[in-house]
């Protein structure tokens, strides 16, 4: 792995609230003055890849908080040139097992061979494969989901980097932006209104939405790609949430590629703007039980340019484990 010297900054949330922190992470440069660069960095990040460190925990039993943690230090919070020119957020050099692309630069020796990967999201779940695939690590895999010291001291016992503060490294970083969160997966913010009986869980992504102010009866206002959203309660249906925002119930359809008015399911997003031409990354791995809407209302995209840019036509639906472009 690469030397890593730079100090994690001091912390910038201290622990409370989940939802407070979550919030305070992803405001935008011109509320939070007193919020460094490289905070602001590191909650872009999160943003952008806390849901693939969740898909990958599911399927490799990595705890998130180490994969996001270790993807912060390891690229900079995805600004280091390996992370920027090859897409490697981890520092996972060649090896003799790796037969894809390359990519020079010194590291511990002057040209030294690190992986290239297409997307980030590749050297998310190759990762995953490096962990698991290795006798070295094979120890970490006993340890309970939720335990991020016993993997960060774990990782660093078995050489995963040259620094020797590098478990504490992690273990700061997981503790500052409280990544230990999405181990739990309890970190969705619940809209529901008492007596409803919604499933929030299948829509946990919607905790990464920036809260922007509140609606008249006093849910949350998100933004997501630049696009203002409300959630959907039990009891909402399209006429509802049309008087409550004000828009024609045709606009609000025409926002939601919505065909039919009516009920509206709990959880769901519901624009009130025009959602965009192309999500804010580039792909998405579709997971079961997932329909393109559902992905489309997840990035704030519209349908027709989530087709084309996935080359699919309409009517047709993913499968489990596609990778879908969504640029």
């Amino acid at each position: 792995m690469r030397k890593l010297n730079k100090l994690i900054p001091s912390p910038l949330i201290a622990h409370g609230s989940w939802l407070m922190a979550l919030f305070f992470l992803l405001l935008s440069p011109a509320v939070t003055a007193q919020t460094s660069s490289y905070d602001l960095q590191v909650g872009q990040y999160i943003r952008a890849y806390s849901d693939i460190a969740v898909q990958e925990m599911n399927q490799f039993h990595i705890p998130a908080s180490i994969t996001l943690a270790q993807g912060i230090i390891e690229s900079a919070a995805g600004q280091s040139q390996l992370a920027k020119e090859a897409n490697n957020h981890f520092g996972i050099k060649c090896h003799n097992d790796w037969a894809g692309p390359t990519y020079y630069r010194t590291d511990d020796r002057v040209n030294e061979c690190f992986r290239k990967y297409s997307h980030a999201e590749e050297s998310f779940h190759d990762h995953s494969f490096f962990l698991t695939q290795r006798d070295r690590y094979k120890a970490l895999f006993k340890l309970d989901i939720t335990d991020y010291r016993g993997w960060a001291e774990g990782l660093e016992t078995a050489g995963y980097a040259t620094n020797k503060q590098y478990a504490g490294m992690l273990v700061r970083t997981i503790e500052q932006y409280q990544l230990y969160l999405f181990d739990k997966q309890a970190y969705f913010a619940n809209d529901s209104k008492p007596g409803t009986d919604a499933d929030f869980t299948r829509y946990a992504w919607i905790s990464a939405f920036t809260v922007t102010g509140y609606a008249g009866d006093g849910r949350k206002i998100y933004e997501n790609n630049g696009v203002k959203c409300v959630v959907a309660n039990a009891a909402d249906n399209l006429s509802k949430l049309s008087v409550l925002l004000d828009i024609p119930v045709k606009r609000l359809m025409k926002y939601n590629d919505l065909k039919y008015s009516g009920s509206v399911e709990a959880g769901q997003v519901v624009y009130f703007e025009h959602k965009k031409r192309k999500a804010a990354v580039n792909v998405h791995i579709v997971k079961k039980g997932e329909s393109l809407y559902e992905i489309s209302q997840r990035y704030g995209i519209k349908m027709k340019f989530l087709l084309k840019h996935s080359g699919m036509s309409e009517g047709m639906e993913p499968y489990p484990g596609q990778l879908l472009h969504l640029k």
